[in-house]
């Protein structure tokens, strides 16, 4: 089984939980997620099965947008509904001053990652010391966050749609906007919409997975070349396409590009990704024949 799932993930579940129940359905071997979202978040988590884990890293690197409620006036122990209440505030700003914090939030910013987050520090996740009450210094990152976007504010609770680059965290982001604001914040909910051009509307829940058939689950694949659907396509004629797959390079009178998904003649032969760098195709993930003999046989899918 090679392709992509877009699951829309429940909050409550870990990214591995949600991963673990949707390759049960889908009698599934290999698999992986493209991107964790915490027990507390919920929305888009790509699921890849088969060869479509080796273009994985694709999703990671990705654009996200998320829509987050914040809960202003109120400062939580690591940022969130989990933590106990460290200092409440009153508010004490209006619709001017918001605006202007956002707008200062918006571009290319230093984050210091939380503590509870999954960043390792002498090969243990910074949440295990956190648990365990050290506070661990961290560099900051630069991130840089696309838009900013009001959608609605209700005295003390604020929902907001951030597009950011990966490695942003949006419960770091809510925690400095409150203080910007004078109020203090934290993260109340957290939802993924879109991770690159994939959207949480095409995505379905487990519960709907479940009610399918098996071969109404298959349905629910993407192709395994989706996440590289946005590159600039190259089709190889069948000669040049085993060449390909062998790792040669091969002369091409295309502009250069730095990354493209390569095919075969056939219209479902996907043979994997390269840049083409001074006129040369170079591979840079291949497929195995037996995987590319695999996609041929399948069922065409979107």
């Amino acid at each position: 089984m090679h392709g992509v799932l877009l699951l829309d993930k429940p909050v409550g579940l870990t990214s591995q939980q949600a991963l673990a129940r949707a390759k049960r359905l889908l009698r599934a071997e290999k698999a992986g997620h493209t991107g964790t979202l915490d027990p507390l978040a919920g929305g888009l988590l790509p699921l890849c099965f088969g060869a479509s884990t080796k273009f994985a890293q694709v999703s990671l690197d990705a654009d996200k947008t998320y829509r987050a409620t914040l809960r202003l006036g109120q400062t939580r122990v690591g940022g969130d509904l989990e933590g106990e209440i460290l200092r409440e505030r009153p508010l004490a700003f209006d619709e001017a001053a918001l605006h202007a914090a956002l707008a200062a939030f918006t571009g290319t910013l230093q984050q210091v990652p939380p503590m509870h987050s999954a960043l390792k520090h002498q090969g243990r996740a910074l949440y295990d010391y956190a648990r365990a009450g050290i506070e661990v210094e961290r560099a900051p990152r630069t991130v840089t966050v696309h838009a900013l976007q009001l959608v609605q504010w209700r005295v003390e609770h604020l929902v907001l749609d951030v597009r950011c680059s990966k490695g942003t965290y949006v419960r770091t982001l809510a925690e400095d906007l409150g203080e910007r604001l004078g109020c203090g914040a934290h993260l109340a909910g957290l939802r993924r919409l879109a991770s690159g051009a994939l959207r949480v509307e095409d995505a379905i829940t487990l519960e709907a997975l479940e009610a399918l058939d098996q071969g109404a689950r298959d349905a629910r694949l993407l192709s395994a070349d989706a996440l590289v659907a946005a590159w600039p396509e190259v089709r190889l004629a069948h000669e040049e396409a085993a060449r390909f797959l062998s790792g040669l390079r091969r002369r091409l009178t295309r502009p250069d590009a730095p990354a493209v998904r390569v095919y075969g003649p056939e219209p479902r032969a996907f043979l994997g990704s390269a840049h083409i760098t001074a006129g040369e195709l170079i591979a840079d993930r291949l497929l195995s024949p037996l995987e590319v003999q695999a996609l041929l046989a399948e069922s065409p899918r979107p």
